[in-house]
């Protein structure tokens, strides 16, 4: 299965091409299943997510495209903020005895903008003959966000429905036929469901015949019913329940169905006989305690919503533990295995086998439930008990290097070319990745039923950390790995069925490198629904080809194409790539892949995407040879009133050499020459590299349609603002040499190059620059308040962290403790530069933020340390809120605070940028955050940075774990 998202809410989301047996079913967003931006098909999952700077996803154009709400794991509706008072005062002359009262309304021009109606996300049918339009509201209200939710072992349970809390749903489901011709037919409406009913996991039978989802209703005393599995017959729409008994409910805390055949689905369920929820002591049976007596060494992040106590373990395993279930649409309902809490279930490619993952106790109190004993059993579809694969113990031990992993088997699947072969991975360095050892990992094959003493099978050895499979057949299937300290990665050409040829290298390369990024494999569905290399055949000619989807990263911006490349010569023909003079076009996915045998390249289909600086992202198919595009949606613009907005990349020069990229958005109708300088936002997040060239590199198209999110910085654009978006901000570590050593120093340099280069263009009054950013971008902002006044008039700061002492085993990319690099902790943190920032700064904060580091005191402790100095700074809390913002009262009260902010002391300001600035802050801009190792000491007092690469330990291959904002 494929999600695409785009980065604004209101637009087109194509979010599967494939749906089926082998594929996950989907749901618009939750708060921690989100998916990831462009979600490689699920046999390739662990490749794709291990080397996400490799950029072997299938089209890397999609990396960045998730909505904040959506990762913040609400949906998109629109309703009435009615239960709490909204004010609107656009032009921050308010009394200030009024501020705080209530939640306010930005100006119409924001206002109007995000409570667009939101278009549908699209879905498309296993033989791509028949389109899904899954209809979705706009921002929810904060009633929603106000329900009680359990916080257990890193996750948080909504107990109503039974499933992760804050999790969003469709409103109906629209079916379309596609036309020979590349034309829609008439929307033919899924009905029988009840009225309001919210629609949740989505998916396709594997002969496309039938869709199943899920349903949950609320009832007129605003009691929710857990969530039933229903079924829809796609030629007529009718849908029913599955189960024809009222009381079998699902369990969609970890996985929730799967169809195991065209007529049966296997079911995570509430077990019959589970009572009310466990009672919570009112005396304590003990002191809480936790010891380490035996001197092990463990290092872990600062994990939030933990378990406790025993309370919250027997919490955890009441709403956890699920009793799996086939269900056949005849209504034949049979019990597979005990109830466990199962996380995850695989039917084999052949139907004939189930893989099932679990977790047990002994549970911990210091790591999520991904890190707890795991279990992996293997079953037959008609509930026979075969053998078990694993039992891995509690690992609270994993270093936290990055590259370290879990001891014992891992990333275990199904081959998707075989009708029942398992492959996994295990460590030979004990899952340390400081630890030295050749090889590092070795992939290993096996049957579902080996014969006796029959061992597994070595697939291939690596020496860096296993990345994934690409599967192909006998012949071929690519291996990838990858190693985050040098940035390189690697693929492997190996064949899985011949003992006597050797695996080569295709490609060795550097992640940072994207000029060099030579694509990835398109993938082909197969009959059982699994998905593989597509191979391509050419008339008269005996090679093997592949075809390779890229995003064209170069120095004009991406150019994405598509190459028909030689396996074995590594010869390639560009058969196809965007109009790169005024259109950004990208290859979605394969639609001719129905035969049998390789694809002719003649008969080749595919789906593209299109777009240009104003117009948005419509769908095309393009068949060859002629390479004829048919135009298949034809979307409004989702924000009219800003169809002429200007559009830049632009390029500048640090001091130190390094070049730098920046997209810079103008108002519609903009012309410096009359108009003049503009107030100017500029909205960052930094990023580390490993060298300067790759540092420098453009990535991105300057023909992207520009994306505007509920929070996004463009909102201000129909603000009369200009808006540095994404100025490149590399923290640069090359050689031995550690990145975050010179943090301050690269971020000062970077921004002054950032804001000469608008003062320079006219485009940007030097009196009015203001900087922002979310998450470590709030972090960055705080860094160039305190070390860089002269160069901004005000800063806007969301859920950020701000003191790197309190979270000493890492924080976002950095790999050393506290106590191995205490001052690189210490002059990185702003909180110990507070005394240093005169310049006004908003800070803003998620109430229940649950993101690793940026725990809601970072801010309410920085606010307190920038007020003990007497800065003119201001701090918001939004209740409900997690690290993302997702209620229409919070997106639009967030709207209002900043407008309020840049209008009193952006648009406002005509005194010189440097009247109230230290005369020594700008001399020691550059040298760190502090001025004792006691000042660090005094405030370690709490909370802790963010890790912005939140540990993904998966329960199950499709499921992810939160996927959290960490930008715009």
């Amino acid at each position: 299965m494929m999600h695409v998202h785009k980065v604004y809410h209101r637009s087109l989301s194509l979010l599967a091409l494939s749906v089926s047996a082998r594929s996950p079913p989907f749901s618009p967003s939750s708060l921690s299943l989100s998916p990831p931006a462009f979600l490689a098909l699920r046999p390739f999952r662990n490749a794709f997510s291990s080397l996400k700077t490799a950029s072997t996803m299938t089209a890397s154009r999609f990396t960045n495209l998730v909505p904040i709400n959506a990762l913040a794991g609400e949906d998109n509706g629109a309703v009435s903020s009615s239960s709490s008072s909204s004010n609107t005062a656009p032009n921050g002359n308010e009394d200030e005895s009024t501020l705080g009262v209530g939640y306010c309304l930005p100006p119409p021009e924001i206002k109007d903008i995000v409570d667009a109606p939101p278009l549908p996300a699209l879905s498309f049918s296993p033989h791509r003959d028949t389109i899904l339009f899954l209809k979705r509201r706009a921002l929810p209200p904060l009633a929603e966000l106000a329900r009680q939710e359990e916080k257990l072992a890193g996750i948080r349970i909504d107990g109503r429905y039974n499933t992760r809390s804050r999790m969003s749903f469709y409103t109906g489901i629209g079916i379309h036929q596609l036309m020979p011709d590349g034309t829609l037919g008439p929307e033919k409406e899924v009905h029988g469901y009840p009225d309001g009913a919210k629609i949740n996991f989505v998916t396709w039978s594997l002969d496309g015949q039938h869709l199943a989802f899920s349903i949950r209703v609320d009832d007129e005393e605003n009691t929710s019913s857990k969530l039933r599995v229903w079924v829809a017959d796609v030629e007529t729409g009718n849908a029913r329940p599955l189960f024809q008994s009222p009381n079998i409910y699902l369990n969609a805390v970890f996985d929730n169905f799967v169809w195991v055949n065209n007529s049966t689905l296997l079911v995570s369920t509430i077990p019959l006989s589970r009572g009310a929820p466990p009672s919570k002591p009112l005396v304590p049976t003990g002191p809480k305690i936790q010891s380490n007596e035996q001197k092990n060494i463990i290092q872990v992040r600062t994990f939030q919503d933990l378990l406790k106590d025993e309370h919250d373990e027997d919490l955890f395993d009441y709403y956890t533990t699920t009793q799996l279930v086939l269900a056949s649409m005849d209504g034949t309902v049979k019990e597979i295995g005990p109830p466990a809490v199962y996380t995850s279930m695989d039917p084999s490619p052949d139907g004939k086998y189930l893989l099932i993952s679990s977790i047990h106790r002994p549970y911990s109190f210091i790591v999520p439930c991904g890190r707890f004993p795991k279990k992996v059993d293997l079953w037959t579809t008609d509930g026979k008990f075969v053998r078990e694969l694993c039992d891995l113990p509690l690992a609270e031990d994993i270093p936290i290097v990055s590259n370290s992993v879990r001891k014992g088997m891992r990333s275990i699947n199904w081959r998707a070319d075989k009708p029942s072969t398992l492959y996994w991975v295990e460590t030979q360095d004990g899952g340390d990745a400081k630890v030295e050892v050749s090889p590092r990992d070795i992939v290993y094959t096996q049957p579902a039923e080996p014969l006796e003493r029959e061992q597994p099978a070595i697939l291939h050895q690596l020496d860096l950390r296993y990345g994934g499979i690409s599967w192909c057949d006998d012949s071929l299937a690519l291996v990838y790995e990858s190693w985050y300290k040098t940035r390189r990665v690697r693929t492997w050409v190996v064949s899985p069925g011949s003992e006597d040829s050797s695996p080569r290298i295709l490609f060795d390369r550097s992640s940072e490198d994207v000029y060099s990024d030579p694509g990835s494999p398109m993938l082909r569905r197969t009959p059982t629904g699994t998905y593989v290399i597509a191979k391509v055949s050419k008339e008269n000619d005996e090679s093997t080809y592949i075809l390779l989807n890229g995003s064209g990263a170069t120095p004009e911006g991406n150019i994405p194409f598509l190459d028909l490349f030689d396996i074995n010569t590594g010869n390639k023909e560009r058969i196809w790539q965007s109009d790169k003079e005024k259109y950004y076009e990208t290859v979605v996915a394969l639609m001719s892949d129905l035969k049998e045998g390789d694809l002719r390249l003649d008969q080749l289909k595919i789906l593209t995407s299109k777009e240009s600086k104003t117009e948005n992202t419509q769908y095309y198919i393009l068949i060859w040879p002629d390479k004829q595009a048919c135009q298949i949606t034809n979307f409004p613009h989702p924000y009219p009133q800003l169809t002429s907005l200007q559009k830049e990349m632009i390029r500048y020069q640090r001091k130190d050499g390094v070049q730098l990229t920046a997209t810079l958005y103008l108002p519609p109708g903009y012309d410096p020459s009359k108009d003049g300088p503009l107030p100017c936002l500029i909205w960052s997040y930094p990023g580390e590299f490993k060298s300067k060239d790759a540092a420098g590199q453009v990535r991105g198209s300057p023909n992207e349609f520009a994306g505007i999110g509920p929070t996004s910085p463009l909102l201000w654009l129909a603000r009369r603002f200009a808006i540095l978006s994404g100025p490149t901000i590399p923290i640069i570590g090359e050689g031995n040499e550690e990145s975050n050593d010179r943090y301050v120093e690269q971020l000062v340099a970077s921004a002054e190059a950032a804001v000469q280069e608008v003062i320079q263009r006219g485009v940007a009054h030097p009196n009015k620059i203001s900087v922002g950013g979310h998450s470590y971008g709030a972090f960055m902002t705080a860094n160039l308040l305190a070390h860089a006044p002269h160069l901004f008039c005000c800063g806007i700061a969301r859920s950020g962290a701000y003191n790197r002492t309190l979270t000493p085993f890492g924080f976002q990319n950095e790999d050393r403790t506290l106590w191995e690099a205490t001052t690189t902790y210490v002059e990185m943190s702003p909180f110990m530069s507070a005394n240093k920032i005169k310049k006004p700064i908003l800070l803003i904060h998620g109430e229940e933020d649950n993101n690793p580091g940026t725990l809601t005191m970072q801010s309410d402790r920085f606010f307190n340390a920038l007020k003990g100095h007497g800065a003119l700074c201001r701090l918001v809390i939004l209740p409900f809120e997690s690290h993302g913002y997702a209620s229409r009262e919070s997106i639009m009260h967030v709207l209002w605070e900043t407008d309020r902010w840049l209008q009193k002391f952006c648009v406002s300001n005509n005194s010189d940028v440097n009247a109230d600035v230290d005369p020594t802050s700008k001399d020691d801009s550059s040298k760190g955050a502090t001025d004792s190792k006691s000042e660090a000491a005094a405030a370690s007092g709490g909370g802790g940075p963010e890790a912005s690469h939140f540990e993904c330990e998966e329960l199950h291959p499709r499921l992810h774990c939160q996927s959290l904002a960490t930008g715009w």
